[in-house]
């Protein structure tokens, strides 16, 4: 185990004015906590918070990040508490180890919907201090390093956690060292088959094409050399799992991956960086849509750099990264540069970004989304995705993720234009909403007055804010349907009591009811939430339980407009209790078809013929017409006990027609006259149950054939 003279060495390397006695205490402290306590690999306990110490050393950062890392697992698995630790090494240290105690809690891995509210738990403990974040990531990376000693079932637990939370999450925080590591030792227990060929394969190629990054690093410093460039070259095979990914993403096999090498170069000044690039790209040839400049446009984590992919020896890809040393210091450090040391001083670096706001706009997207499955969503597209940068017509920079449309750019603006989007144009050139930009590319949105989302858009984007926004909308734009239909059913359902839904008796209902108020009261009658009988009854109790009077058939759906006739749809013949949506039709008012019926596709491109309707929630005479196809055996009687079956049910046989006569068995459609859907339901059921009936069906006619009026 590191010593606590060890640690303190590692700290002064970094900040000589590091505070020794309070880091020995913290020391002395934590290994007094963890007594007797071991881990899996029997090694005392405290062996893993000095190791987490360490691995934060490396990030040159501050005492009191150091001081947590070594008592992180004091307040969960020790007799100390938050005021001990709080009395002991002030506050700042208390409030970052509880921090982290919490984050360790979080079952992030989780299929199930509190994965969301502990996403957003993570959330709120990185936008307090983000160095909670940074501790538990150390964490992470040491348990992941020493998984050997855990069961097989919990080892595979941890490694899908890692690959799916903690190595993005490194990723997006810039240290992508620490990604592709907790990846690779993710890969190793998930699919070590897998890694082990990988490696094989390298150790043949090595061998079959000797040392490729010494040779290809050799030419470009000698090319750097000769244009008088000073710069460090270093180079280095991709790790195991990033190759992996490669081939599961391009379909290909090893042997067929071109760019598994990569290099980096370290300059001395910005300015040398793009004459590096001009120096490579005139001795090999660039791949055309592989180059990406970062430091003109860095990410949103601060990292700044170019990349540039070119053909090297015997046509083989390499990557190529050009930076100067203080880029390479937050491309190593991420936003832990914003609390590093370097000889005593925290090191402010210019490029990194400010986490704080950078959390604040990253949470505040989330805000009002609460649908789990949503919110996740939303959560890993902007976490953990790659950029393109586009401009607007102004010049103005808009960072997107990779593969984001037109609709992500106009949201990205601002959610008043996406709202108003009609249309967009990349490099001047009319495209489809649907269109992937690429970098740099101009982009100007079109917009109208009166657009609202639509709900295809959700197909479209790919930002969590884009989807977030339009979900939004959408909602509330259902929310106003909801009320309107809500309202002709409170009206039709109190007429039918001979009472009227005044305001005073929606407010009485709404009481009753446990619901907020009246608008939300229309709202949910209007989406099925609740029925129109829950809300007469919640007011006029005693009436509702006499209801005998039927629903006249004049006036048996809600949702018309005054004077407005409707007839059922003889494609699907919808029956009371069903869903229902009425087309508006020429000379016929309404046509009202079930919800599932397949001619509605034909007016998918006419919404502004849709209304949304309702059945009355009373009884209903039995005068609604439905086909049923029936096949009974041929037998002497059988057909008679048939129509006594159905008229014991109380339906009405209005027509019936032979459709095949064999020796055997009929084939036939009877046409009765039901009540609504429960009724039918109980009558098929009936049929069934006789044994003279070979199949019983109800009948529907599919686009494209002939309609018939029964």
């Amino acid at each position: 185990m590191t010593s606590a003279d060890d640690l303190i060495s590692l700290v002064r390397d970094y900040n000589p004015k590091t505070n020794e006695q309070r880091l020995r205490d913290a020391f002395a402290f934590g290994e007094e906590m963890h007594e007797g306590q071991f881990r899996h690999s029997g090694e005392p306990y405290f062996t893993h918070p000095v190791a987490v110490a360490a691995i934060l050393t490396e990030q040159r950062l501050d005492d009191a990040t150091i001081i947590t890392a070594l008592l992180h697992d004091t307040i969960e698995d020790t007799k100390a508490n938050f005021e001990e630790v709080s009395s002991r090494f002030g506050e700042e240290v208390a409030m970052l180890v509880d921090g982290v105690t919490k984050l360790t809690n979080l079952q992030l891995s989780s299929r199930e919907t509190k994965q969301a509210e502990n996403f957003r738990k993570l959330f709120m403990a990185m936008s307090k201090d983000l160095r909670v974040i940074l501790v538990k990531l150390a964490d992470r990376l040491h348990n992941m390093r020493t998984i050997r000693a855990m069961r097989p079932e919990k080892q595979a637990q941890k490694a899908r956690e890692t690959m799916d939370i903690y190595a993005p999450l490194a990723g997006r925080m810039g240290m992508q060292w620490m990604r592709e590591e907790l990846e690779d030792l993710a890969f190793k227990v998930l699919n070590p088959e897998g890694r082990q060929s990988i490696i094989r394969r390298f150790v043949t190629l090595q061998r079959e094409t000797g040392d490729v990054i010494h040779r290809i690093t050799g030419d470009m410093r000698l090319e750097l050399e000769k244009a008088g460039i000073e710069a460090e070259v270093f180079g280095r095979a991709k790790k195991p799992y990033s190759i992996w990914r490669k081939m599961q993403e391009k379909d290909q096999g090893f042997s067929r991956l071109s760019d598994i090498y990569g290099f980096r170069v370290i300059t001395r000044s910005e300015e040398d960086c793009y004459r590096t690039l001009g120096t490579i790209h005139q001795r090999w040839r660039a791949v055309p849509g592989r180059f990406k400049d970062y430091i003109s446009q860095p990410k949103s984590n601060g990292y700044r750099s170019i990349h540039t992919t070119v053909s090297g020896r015997d046509g083989k890809r390499v990557e190529v990264q050009i930076r100067t040393r203080q880029m390479h210091d937050v491309a190593e450090s991420g936003v832990a540069a914003h609390w590093s040391y370097r000889d005593g001083v925290r090191t402010e670096n210019p490029f990194a970004v400010d986490p704080a706001k950078w959390i604040a706009s990253l949470t505040e997207q989330f805000d009002g989304e609460d649908d789990h499955d949503e919110f996740l969503e939303a959560v890993k597209l902007e976490m953990y995705s790659d950029q393109v940068f586009c401009f607007t017509p102004k010049g103005d920079v808009i960072k997107l993720p990779k593969g984001a449309t037109p609709i992500d750019f106009a949201y990205a603006i601002h959610t008043r234009i996406g709202h108003a989007c009609v249309g967009a144009k990349v490099d001047g050139i009319r495209v489809p909403l649907w269109t992937r930009l690429r970098n740099g590319q101009s982009v100007e949105v079109i917009t109208a007055e009166g657009q609202t989302p639509q709900v295809s858009w959700l197909e479209i984007a790919t930002t969590g804010k884009a989807r977030t926004a339009i979900r939004r909308a959408l909602r509330e734009a259902d929310r106003e349907r909801f009320v309107k239909l809500g309202h002709e059913l409170a009206r039709s359902a109190f007429e039918h009591v001979n009472k009227k839904a005044t305001d005073k008796a929606l407010e009485t209902a709404a009481r009753a009811l446990r619901v907020s108020d009246v608008t939300e009261l229309l709202a949910r009658l209007g989406a099925a939430v609740i029925t129109a009988h829950d809300v007469v009854q919640a007011v006029y109790p005693e009436l509702t339980d006499k209801e005998g009077d039927e629903v006249s058939p004049r006036r048996a759906v809600i949702g018309l407009e005054p004077g407005q006739k409707f007839e059922r749809a003889s494609c699907c013949e919808p029956l009371p209790g069903e869903r229902i949506i009425g087309i508006t039709s020429r000379g016929q008012g309404v046509v009202v078809h079930s919800a599932d019926c397949d001619r509605l596709g034909e007016f998918e491109d006419q919404m502004d013929r849709w209304v949304d309707v309702h059945w009355h929630s009373g009884t209903h005479p039995a005068v609604y017409g439905v086909t049923l196809e029936l096949t009974i055996g041929n037998d002497a009687g059988v057909l008679g006990r048939i129509c006594t079956l159905i008229g014991e049910k109380k339906a009405n046989i209005s027509n019936l027609e032979f459709k095949d006569r064999k020796p055997d068995f009929y084939r036939l459609m009877i046409n009765v006259e039901l009540r609504d859907v429960e009724q039918l339901h109980s009558l098929i059921l009936m049929l069934e149950a006789e044994s003279d009936v070979a199949a019983v069906a109800r009948h529907r006619e599919m686009p494209g054939t002939q309609l018939r009026t029964i």
